[in-house]
Order: structure tokens, then C-alpha cells, then sequence
């Protein structure tokens, strides 16, 4: 089969693979129809995620059909149509009992970087009957790619870690797929403001048709100021960082209110500082989370009730011997404009 694997840092390459094999009686192999690409794949390829070694097909996110199950496997068959989590639970350790899927035992976050991941013709994913989740009759396959991660890493980790509320005021630095990601799910709470800040103009304007109620160019280094003038000199109840680097962090400690909750999403691969000497006296709360994808279930419920449309993140398409394109698409998002792209095996 056809696959994209890291060759190292820096280095990836569309290679012929072995198909994947059941390997255990709880596994299943799933037949890739649609795939994407994830900031946390670049993180993978600039060297930041050492647990994901030469040799490794990427991708952690994708919707296809059952190839073949495992004998333990009681939940799917040969034929469903399903969606792919991007983490796998075995449903029964310590952490998964906590449903802190993510620190599972003998799963969390495999697909893509301890195992073979999801852009390939096929994968094999562990524990079937509880990473995997039917996709109803009819729904659009696009965008229950969303579902695999994007949507439930910016609700669970951004909205629900940062505490948003009827009312409250939330800022979300970072107007890439996962701040667009939280932007929407955030609007679930009826938040009175919801401020985007980024360094992309383009960015910016599409969260503007999400939602937004304000939007920041943060280039000319004012940006906490500008949140400043907006919230009255309060500050924000939310900040959520959606970015994962030293100066966005930075700038959630600069602008959140006393009493308020910074919930860090990014991925960070350098060291970033924090600045206790002005925030001991001030009531904050930090949050930091590797999304469980708890919230799958409920999601699918609400994009098939139209309550919400994962479509409007995507931007670009591709096919499987196309994904090297797509990698310089996504991985220059400020000049293609891309956001979420989605890759047809």
C-alpha cells in the first residue's frame, strides 16, 4: 500500500508499505477513504515529538471502512463505516476508568507517533470497540474528519479546560485550525465576547465569519493593550493559547483577568516562561491537556444536527499521491491560505 512515512527530521517520503495485519484480537483494520494533516505532524517533522521515530507512517486523524476485526472485537464488522479517534483507550486501565483517554496505559496518542498512523491506504487501529465510533447513514465524511481530533482537542482542551461561560470573556491566541476550532465550539456557551488574535490578517477575517465578536493583528506587539481597551482594563476570563510558542504563552499571562483560567493547547517544543512574580496574587488558573476525546460522541450528535459545520475548516483537497503537496500547503498556511486540508485515499 501506499503511505507517508518520516524519514527524520526534516525528511518524509510517499513509500510502498505492507499492508497492516491484525495483531491483536482487539484491533481492526480500517481501509482509509479520507485523511488530514495535524500542526502536531509538523511538530513531528521539525524534530519536537522524540517519541516518533524514522520510519513511522504519520497521521493520527481519518474516516474510512472496516477492513477486518480481531476476534475480541464485538462492536464493528467488516463493511462499517467509521471514524477514527485519535486516540486509542483500552477502556479499562487506571486513566482510561478516569476517562483520561490520553494517559491510557497501552494506548493514548499512538496512531502517528508510536505506531503507523492514518495517511496510508490502510491502518490498524488497537482497541476497536473503543476508539472507533460508527458514522451515521449519510453524514458527510469530510467533516466528521474534524472529529478525529481538531474539534474535540479545541473544545476539550481550549473551552472546556479554560472554563468558558454564559457572558464571560474569552481571548484565543492563535487563529489557526485549533483556535477556528475552539472559536466554534465555544459559541455552545454563549460567551459575550470572543476576541481572535493572530498575526494573519486572512486568519483573522475568516474567524470574523465564525464568530468572532473581535479580532486582533498581533504584529505591532500591542496586542495585550488592544484586549486591555476592549475589556474595560479587566482582562479576559479565558485565555486560550492555540498556538505553542514562548510569546503566545506569554501573551494569555499578559492579558487574562484576576480569577480568570489560561488553557494551554499548543504544542510546545521550547521552554516557556512563567511569570509568577505577577501572577501569584491574582486567582489564575493554568490548564494543560492532551485531548481524550471524550466529547466525540456528543459532537457527532451536534454536526448531525447541523448545529455546528466542520466543512467550513477545510480549504484544501488532495489525493494520497498528492499528500507531499499538501504537506507545503499546510505546512505555508500564510501564503496558501490554507486551514484544514483534506487528502482522499
Amino acid at each position: 500500500m501506499k503511505a507517508l512515512v518520516y524519514t527524520g527530521p526534516g525528511k518524509m517520503a510517499l513509500q510502498d508499505r505492507p499492508k497492516p495485519e491484525i495483531k491483536a484480537p482487539t484491533d481492526a483494520i480500517v481501509r482509509i477513504s479520507k485523511t488530514t494533516i495535524c500542526g502536531t505532524d509538523l511538530h513531528i517533522l521539525k524534530g519536537d515529538v522524540p517519541t516518533c521515530e524514522p520510519g513511522r507512517i504519520l497521521g493520527h486523524e481519518g474516516v474510512g471502512i472496516i477492513d477486518s476485526v480481531g476476534t475480541a472485537v464485538t462492536s464493528f464488522k467488516p463493511g462499517d463505516h467509521v471514524l477514527i479517534s485519535c486516540i486509542s483507550s483500552c477502556g479499562k486501565c487506571v486513566w482510561c476508568r478516569k476517562q483520561m483517554y490520553s494517559h491510557c496505559v497501552s494506548g493514548g496518542w499512538i496512531l502517528g507517533n508510536k505506531i503507523d498512523g492514518t495517511q496510508a491506504e490502510l491502518v490498524r487501529t488497537p482497541f476497536a470497540d473503543t476508539s472507533l465510533y460508527h458514522i451515521p447513514e449519510g453524514a458527510v465524511e469530510e467533516a466528521l474528519v474534524m472529529l478525529s481530533d481538531i474539534l474535540p482537542t479545541g473544545f476539550e482542551c481550549g473551552v472546556l479546560n479554560g472554563k468558558v461561560q454564559p457572558g464571560s470573556t474569552v481571548a484565543i491566541v492563535g487563529s489557526g485550525p485549533i483556535g477556528l476550532a475552539a472559536l466554534l465550539t465555544a459559541q455552545f456557551f454563549s460567551p459575550a465576547m470572543i476576541i481572535m488574535i493572530d498575526l494573519d490578517d486572512n486568519r483573522l477575517e475568516i474567524a470574523r465569519t465564525f464568530g468572532a465578536t473581535d479580532a486582533i493583528n498581533s504584529s505591532n506587539g500591542m496586542a495585550a493593550s488592544a484586549v486591555m481597551t476592549l475589556t474595560e482594563g479587566h482582562g479576559v476570563d479565558t485565555a486560550i493559547e492555540a498556538v505553542g510558542v514562548p510569546g503566545t504563552f506569554q501573551l494569555c499571562q499578559d492579558i487574562i483577568a484576576p480569577g480568570g483560567t489560561i488553557a494551554n493547547v499548543g504544542v510546545h517544543g521550547k521552554k516557556a516562561d512563567l511569570h509568577l512574580e505577577t501572577l501569584w496574587d491574582r486567582n489564575i488558573t493554568i490548564t494543560t491537556r492532551l485531548v481524550d476525546t471524550i466529547s466525540i460522541p456528543m459532537l457527532l450528535k451536534t454536526v448531525g444536527a447541523n448545529s455546528i459545520d466542520p466543512n467550513r475548516l477545510i480549504t484544501h483537497h488532495f489525493k494520497l499521491d498528492q499528500i507531499l503537496e499538501a504537506y507545503e500547503t499546510f505546512g505555508n498556511a500564510a501564503r496558501t491560505k490554507a486551514l484544514k486540508v483534506i487528502i482522499s485515499a
